[in-house]
Formats: C-alpha cells, structure tokens, sequence
C-alpha cells in the first residue's frame, strides 16, 4: 500500500482526476481517497516515484 498526502485536493472532481490519473500509470491499481484528510491509497505494483509523477503532471503534487 502507497499513502500519498495530497493537499491540493478539495472536492469531487479533483478525487476523479486522482483516480483516473493513478489508474492511467497503472490499471490495475485499487485506489481509495479520503477527501477530509486528503489522503490517497494505492495499491499497486507500480513504484512511488511514477505514481507521485502521475498525480504531479495531473496538477495534485503529493506532499513530500
């Protein structure tokens, strides 16, 4: 499991562009976003480094 710390994060639409981004760089990935605390879960075999570049060039950098 991969956590990210997305605070750009606010509202429904920016949870779509998170899940379609993340699913883009891997499928198969299984994702779970938690808006109030701005949280995403990843399960997936892709690496963190190409995950946190999708959710980046998406407009949602991660926190470091």
């Amino acid at each position: 499991m991969i956590e990210f710390n997305v605070p750009a994060m606010s509202c429904g639409h920016c949870v779509r562009a998170i899940t379609e981004a993340l699913q883009e760089a891997d499928p198969a990935a299984k994702v779970q976003v938690d808006l109030a605390s701005k949280k995403v879960e990843v399960e997936s075999s892709t690496d963190r480094a190409t995950l946190a570049a999708a959710l980046s060039e998406a407009g949602y950098a991660p926190a470091a």
